[in-house]
This record gives structure tokens, C-alpha cells and sequence, in this order.
């Protein structure tokens, strides 16, 4: 399989997940130049972490108007898959591939830390590999993660089961003290309907390794790679 990994001005977590597709994954990834309308027939589209644009007007606000959004919108819609990680998932709901907003941390401050990560549903694409009741201990670096939305939109994600990942303790559960930004319902990560578009603000791709303090961003990439295993690679 192929991941497609995009590039705006700004973005700094891009080589962190080209490395972690093509070293630790052994699977083929390209860089995508944000002014480029071609996803180069890349299976899965990364959208990475950092401050595209310097983040100006506000966190993503710009980026959804790069001529490879246009491309990524139309993958999306077609069925393709999508990860939008940190300032890729302020980037996703910007563009309305996900639904709500993410806005200035609660606590008012930037927030670098290991976190844990309740799975809500193991079904998935994105989570078929990670373990039955064990949290991932993924890490976050934002200063806009809060997840805001009208409580009717709420409710629709968790009926839905469009939440894919929330906030939790050690022991995979979640309390007060396991949320870093004030997201409502303790939200880390969901979906939009279809489940092929995926946004977090913690960050798997630096959790590849056990070097790097954790390995557990691997079950992430690796229930894609299964899902791909079984089907088809997808032109884009």
C-alpha cells in the first residue's frame, strides 16, 4: 500500500510520518506538495501535525484552500481514506470532511505530554489492530485541541459511533484529570459517517518506536495496512 503524505508551509510533523510509513512500516509514501492537485495514487492520505500557514486567521483555516485539498476532499468523498493528525485534524474540520471545532486549550497553555487513549470501537479500519482494553499511550502537542460542538451534534457523533478515540487514565479510563485540553465527551479523535476519515489531535506517528517512549501508535498504522492487505490498492 501507499501512504500519501501532504506538505503545507509550516507543516513539521510531516517527515515524522513519511518516516514512520516507509522505515518503520516498510510501506511505500510519497510527499505531496501542497500545491499539487495529485495524490500519486497513494492508498491513504496523511494530512500532519505542525502550523500550516503559521496557522494565521486560525488553525487550519488556511490550508483547506491549498489546491491538493480540492484533491483530498474529492479522495475522501469517493471512499478514500483519510488521517488528519493534529493540525491535519483542525485542517479536516475546517474543510467539512468532519464535523465541529477545535478551539484554544482549556487551560489556556500549550500542552507536550504523553497521553492515553481509550479505543471506543475496535472495528474499525483504523483500530482493528489495537488490543482489547488496553489504552495507547500516544502523545500530544497542541495549543487548539479542545473539541467543541452543539450538544445535538454530540449526541449524533456518539450514536453514530463516530468517536473513535477519547482522552483516558493509565488504566484505560476516563476521568477529569486524563483530559489535557477540555474536549468535550473527552474527545481525542473521531470520524465522519462512512468511517474512512479519520481526525486526532494525538500524535501516532511519534509512537512508533519503543525508543521514542512508545510503540503504540504502530496498532494504528497497522490496522490500516491489514485493511489494505485485503482489498485492492485504490488509484487516487
Amino acid at each position: 500500500m501507499k501512504f500519501g503524505v501532504v506538505t503545507f508551509p509550516g507543516s513539521n510533523c510531516d517527515y515524522d510520518a513519511y518516516t514512520a510509513a516507509k522505515f518503520t512500516l516498510n510501506q511505500e509514501a510519497e510527499f505531496l506538495w501542497h500545491k499539487s492537485e495529485s495524490l500519486a495514487n497513494s492508498d491513504v492520505i496523511i494530512l500532519p501535525g505542525g502550523f500550516s500557514y503559521g496557522d494565521y486567521l486560525r488553525s487550519g483555516a488556511i490550508a483547506r484552500f491549498s489546491p491538493i485539498m480540492k484533491a483530498v476532499v474529492k479522495f475522501a468523498e469517493a471512499g478514500g481514506v483519510v488521517i488528519g493528525i493534529c493540525n491535519g485534524f483542525q485542517i479536516l474540520l475546517e474543510c467539512g470532511l468532519l464535523p465541529g471545532a477545535l478551539i484554544r486549550n482549556s487551560h489556556l497553555r500549550f500542552a507536550c505530554k504523553y497521553t492515553y487513549l481509550k479505543v471506543e470501537d475496535h472495528s474499525t479500519i483504523f483500530t482493528s489492530d489495537c488490543p482489547v482494553g488496553q489504552p495507547l499511550k500516544i502523545p500530544i502537542a497542541h495549543g487548539d485541541g479542545n473539541y467543541y460542538n452543539f450538544q445535538a451534534d454530540l449526541k449524533d457523533l456518539k450514536n453514530n459511533g463516530q468517536i473513535l478515540f477519547t482522552y483516558a487514565d493509565a488504566n484505560g479510563q476516563n476521568s477529569n484529570g486524563s483530559n489535557p485540553n477540555g474536549s468535550l465527551l473527552d474527545i481525542a479523535g473521531i470520524t465522519n459517517r462512512d468511517g474512512n476519515v479519520l481526525g486526532m489531535m494525538p500524535h501516532p506517528e511519534r509512537a512508533v518506536e519503543k525508543i521514542l517512549g512508545s510503540d503504540d501508535g504502530l496498532h494504528i498504522f497497522n490496522s490500516l495496512v491489514t485493511h489494505f492487505e485485503k482489498r485492492p490498492a485504490r488509484a487516487g
